[in-house]
């Protein structure tokens, strides 16, 4: 079922993804895809070992496969939720940052290759280019072995995030969770304040201050004040421990 979509000329490189790949209990057939799956777009143009294509196809092909597999197991394990709610878990289930957090505890930025000017940049364990390289990985297991091997990855590593996202609310809209405490415990309603914008009209950064009162509770960026608000409220989520100590009631 594998298709060899990159020639690789590094035996050492193929040797050292299938013992990874072996690593995690995965019985793959072909490692070429496997390989594939680590190759980011930036390299292709140095000379670090030849290829012919990035992993972008396969990190294409795992994100639909990721959703429609997170989306069964979802349907099946929680019968009597609506469809809006299941969304919502379904979406902090494979959202980036999430995807990221396991692709480090993979360790998949050892593994992952890029260009000289990506690795100085940190471009290895970039959180973007982690969750990335975790979709294309997926996407291999899936063309390499079919979708119950897929399904089995998901389960053992993204479902086990499921009672940290149901016990933190992470699949709850962060600005309306923030807003839930803050009226519940404050009688008041969150405010969001741009400290920061910088960058050219076509490039954009905004840095937002969340408010209880007036207490700053977290801070946030983004490309639209939407965005860094999102992101400060967020922040602010993860900071209750703090700041509920210095705000009175």
């Amino acid at each position: 079922m594998s298709k060899k979509l990159v020639s690789i000329s590094s035996k050492a490189f193929e040797e050292k993804i299938g013992s990874f790949v072996s690593s995690l209990g995965i019985p793959y057939k072909d490692i070429t895809n496997y390989c594939l799956a680590f190759i980011h777009r930036s390299v292709l143009n140095e000379n670090i070992i030849h290829v012919t294509e990035s992993n972008e196809r396969l990190e294409f092909l795992g994100d639909a496969v990721l959703e429609l597999i997170s989306t069964e197991l979802l349907f099946h394990i929680y019968p009597e939720k609506p469809e809006g709610e299941l969304t919502d878990i379904r979406s902090a289930l494979v959202r980036g940052k999430n995807l990221a957090s396991i692709g480090l505890s993979l360790h998949l930025q050892d593994y992952v290759l890029v260009s000289k000017g990506e690795l100085l940049a940190g471009g290895n364990t970039n959180p973007y280019i982690v969750a990335n390289t975790f979709e294309a990985f997926l996407g291999a297991i899936y063309l390499d072995l079919g979708y119950d091997e897929a399904k089995k990855f998901v389960e053992k590593y993204v479902l086990s995030m499921l009672p940290e996202i149901l016990e933190k609310a992470l699949h709850v809209d962060p600005k309306s969770h923030l807003q839930e405490i803050a009226q519940e415990k404050y009688l008041t309603t969150p405010t969001y304040e741009v400290l920061k914008e910088s960058g050219s009209d076509h490039n954009k950064s905004y840095t937002v201050g969340a408010y209880i009162g007036t207490a700053q509770v977290g801070t946030g960026t983004g490309s639209s004040k939407k965005k860094a608000q999102q992101e400060a409220a967020e922040n602010a989520l993860s900071l209750q421990n703090v700041w509920e100590k210095t705000i009175k009631n």
